[in-house]
């Protein structure tokens, strides 16, 4: 599958670091611009994002230049009940096979599964820095990931 083919969803700290410095910043709209057409925006993001929004003017800018932009275009995607069923499931495998302790599970973790099933899903690549989850997730469930940025867009 070429560039040109594959669609993508960006992991919500490249949006964060977007928003807080102008280098990712120009990182991230560079991407913007090469990708726009194969880009998707996960609601498990958007969530993300609207949770950590303190003022009003944020929360009206992000939605105006982010979640408006991707719903506007039908380029947003969900989590079906299957990814919400297997997500539980594969939490569960993990408690029993590498100790994880469901009660210290932080909510981003849980959110991490739910994006990278429903990413697997959807078809669409998740563009990450978040190697560490990422790569724990896929053992127990596989899908397609990349660190920023693909098609050779660097920093």
């Amino acid at each position: 599958m070429t560039r040109a083919t594959r669609k993508y969803a960006l992991d919500t700290q490249l949006f964060i670091n977007g928003f807080r410095d102008p280098a990712a910043n120009e990182a991230l709209q560079r991407f913007h611009r090469a990708f726009a057409p194969f880009e998707y925006l996960s609601v498990v993001v958007a969530q993300e994002l609207r949770a950590g929004v303190k003022r009003d003017r944020d929360r009206k800018a992000l939605e105006r230049n982010v979640l408006r932009v991707f719903e506007r275009s039908a380029r947003t995607f969900a989590p079906s009940v299957d990814a919400w069923h297997h997500s539980g499931d594969l939490l569960s495998d993990m408690a029993r096979k590498e100790g994880l302790e469901l009660g210290r599970v932080s909510k981003s973790f849980a959110n991490d599964v739910l994006l990278a099933l429903s990413c697997r899903e959807g078809g669409c690549v998740l563009v990450t820095d978040n190697e560490r989850d990422f790569q724990r997730i896929h053992r127990y469930a596989p899908f397609d990931y990349v660190k920023p940025w693909p098609g050779g867009l660097a920093r």
